[in-house]
């Protein structure tokens, strides 16, 4: 057997060695449906943890290990994403309306713990953002407006929607001034002093029996 023809399976196998070894590892690729999920999680946890402006959109990919332009990809943004898991966090169970004693107490808590967040924010002050502020607002009127329209509707209630959002306003003013200290009084009075002041006030909407 000739040099050449000795040579030539080596070279075929370093060869092939050389092609295996330039060829790229088998790609994972995770369909839209989990990379959204796993942002939301990521979202939840970073935004309980350390409040929404504090949180990044490159610490929400990589704690949820994908690349951070897919939240504008999939969400529209970083408020939008906030929304998404707020929406998760809350659940699909439609809420009982704010003149129900233990959602009105509960809301008031989770001001007090966590004070407006921006989704709040943004549907009732001024932005920049209409699409956002569109977006929060749909989630208010829908969390908050929404469950006492149809208690006054069922109730036969006249102007149900406006009388609703009457409520709905009177109680974000509220939260905004409470949280603010705009007004001391308001601001330093603890919860379960203010909650049947709160409940008298919203009550205030429904036409007496």
């Amino acid at each position: 057997m000739t040099e050449s023809a000795q040579a030539e399976p080596a070279e075929r196998s370093e060869s092939a060695e050389r092609s295996g070894a330039d060829a790229a590892p088998p790609v994972r690729r995770r369909d839209a449906a989990r990379s959204r999920e796993l942002l939301i999680t990521a979202a939840m946890e970073l935004f309980a943890d350390r409040g929404f402006e504090r949180t990044t959109t490159r610490e929400i990919g990589e704690r949820a290990g994908v690349d951070p332009a897919l939240i504008a990809r999939y969400f529209g943004g970083k408020m939008q994403l906030y929304l998404a898991a707020v929406r998760v966090e809350q659940g699909d169970t439609a809420p009982a309306d704010l003149l129900d004693p233990d959602r009105l107490r509960e809301l008031l808590d989770r001001f007090d713990r966590r004070g407006p967040g921006p989704s709040f924010q943004a549907a009732v002050l001024p932005g920049d953002s209409t699409e956002v502020q569109q977006a929060a607002r749909a989630h208010l009127r829908e969390r908050l407006v929404d469950p006492l329209r149809d208690r006054f509707a069922a109730e036969g209630v006249q102007q149900a929607q406006l009388r609703a959002e009457l409520a709905a306003a009177a109680f974000a003013g509220v939260i905004l001034a409470r949280t603010s200290g705009a007004f001391g009084e308001l601001a330093g009075t603890d919860p379960a002093e203010l909650l049947p002041l709160l409940r008298e006030l919203l009550g205030a909407t429904r036409p007496a029996q």
